[in-house]
């Protein structure tokens, strides 16, 4: 069975039926329900996610993205670091970099003060940690190579004409 396809639908749509899989990899179903169960278990795949607007919801949201230099350590390089900063239920996604800063960070809290009160009360301390710089999502066009959806996407892009 090639993996990477079935990685690759299973990326694209972690809703897709055993039996669709099947059909679409030329296998049986059962062969696809064990490789799936192998690859979980191997930690090939490791979640699924649903893409929420949760701009069309009651519920708050503040995602920042926050750039941060560090210092390696000596034995463990950023690693030990990492461990501190990933930790944190507010840390989202994070990324070592290579480029003018070590980590990216996606963060979310329930308002602008919450990400701000996290990074200068929880992250900013870690020792080892010499700058950080936060950035707030105002607008998310597209995430997980889904665009976002916007219902005044035509009047946004209409001209003002007057005499």
């Amino acid at each position: 069975m090639d993996e990477n396809l079935l990685l690759s639908l299973i990326e694209n749509n972690a809703k897709m039926e055993v039996v669709d899989l099947a059909a679409a990899l030329n296998e049986t179903e059962e062969n696809v329900d064990k490789t799936i169960k192998d690859l979980e278990k191997n930690k090939k795949i490791y979640g699924y996610h649903t893409l929420i607007n949760w701009d069309k919801t009651n519920h708050d949201v503040c995602t920042a993205v926050i750039q941060v230099n560090a210092k390696p350590e000596r034995d463990y390089g950023y690693d030990r670091i990492a461990k501190k900063i990933y930790n944190f239920p507010e840390v989202d996604t994070m990324y070592l970099l290579a480029g003018n800063y070590e980590f990216l960070l996606i963060v979310k809290g329930k308002t602008m003060v919450e990400v701000a009160k996290f990074v200068n009360s929880r992250l900013a301390v870690i020792e080892g940690i010499e700058r950080t710089a936060t950035m707030y999502v105002l607008k998310q066009y597209k995430n997980m190579g889904k665009l976002v959806e916007d219902d005044n996407k035509d009047a946004a892009e209409r001209l003002l004409v007057t005499p």
